[in-house]
């Protein structure tokens, strides 16, 4: 049997005395969560080979660059003293991000395959967060639906 590092230890003792708010489920994640279909299952519709869905390097550049505190995009491409120090400060740090994905996946989203579950945790955070609203995901979902299925 594999060891638990102590340091996760460590690692969940500070992120439970950040006295993070209790989650709540997201009724909009929950449906997509019931209703949505996994990668998986949509290779074998359309008889795709790849094992990675297109977005999942988005996903993963999308968490690289909120561990980056870049909140306002183009915040970044400024020069430096142009920059808005307020929104350089801003970021939600990679083991955090890790640390509350791992809560979330436990609490609701376990029986969702990988990488859809992390997908739905980051949404989660971001909502739980005040990035955006669950209207305005869903708002975007629609736009999106609406644009892929109108070809």
């Amino acid at each position: 049997m594999a060891e638990i590092n102590p340091k996760y230890f460590e690692l969940d003792k500070e992120m439970r005395d950040r006295d993070l708010d209790e989650s709540t489920p997201v009724s909009l994640l929950e449906d997509v969560k019931g209703k949505g279909r996994v990668w998986d299952d949509l290779c074998e519709q359309y008889g795709v080979d790849n094992p990675d869905p297109p977005w999942r390097i988005t996903l993963e550049a999308t968490c690289d660059m909120l561990a980056g505190g870049y909140w306002e995009t183009f915040n970044v491409c400024k020069p430096k003293e142009e920059r808005d120090s307020e929104e350089e400060q801003k970021h939600l740090d990679a083991v955090e991000r890790r640390w509350e994905e791992d809560q979330l996946v436990n609490k609701y989203y376990d029986e969702v395959p990988f990488p859809e579950r992390q997908l739905l945790a980051l949404a989660h955070t971001l909502i739980r967060r005040g990035l955006f609203d669950e209207e305005e995901l869903a708002r975007r979902m629609e736009e999106i639906d609406r644009r892929l299925n109108s070809a």
